[in-house]
């Protein structure tokens, strides 16, 4: 994968920031881990030669307690097997769908000071990543038009 996307860019976070904060919304995550995780020099975690993968399920324990105090949950996680449509070089390591009881929530996770602490390993971990908002719908007489 030739770009890379960990953090979102200032305007995409402001886009979000424009959109309804009091409405519930579900966020896809697709993470491909780097093969080492890239610590910052001086993090406790510096040095100690861990996959991307470890450094992704340290960050899943430290953020864990702030996505649930702001209501967040998994709705669905999967496991990658083969693609289908899209670029062929896009393949993930961790596919899952959290859900958020408002925008607001989620806004009020990325700025907790415990969450700032807790997404370095994110950082560390993630070679490239999506994360998109979508706005949930009722499943029942869902036409796919």
């Amino acid at each position: 994968m030739s770009e890379h996307h960990v953090d979102p860019e200032r305007a995409a976070f402001d886009l979000f920031k424009s959109l309804p904060r009091d409405t519930p919304i579900n966020m896809l995550n697709l993470v491909r881990y780097r093969d080492l995780a890239a610590y910052p020099e001086g993090h406790e975690h510096a040095g100690k030669g861990w996959s991307g993968a470890r450094a992704y399920e340290e960050y899943g324990t430290t953020s864990a307690p702030i996505f649930e105090r702001v209501g967040g949950h998994i709705v669905w996680r999967g496991r990658f097997e083969s693609l289908l449509t899209g670029p062929a070089d896009e393949q993930w390591d961790a596919a899952f769908i959290a859900a958020y009881p408002n925008a607001g929530a989620f806004l009020a996770m990325v700025t907790d000071a415990d969450y700032k602490l807790a997404v370095v390993n994110r950082q560390a971990a993630v070679a490239t990543s999506r994360l998109v908002r979508f706005a949930p719908l009722a499943i029942e007489g869902v036409k796919f038009a």
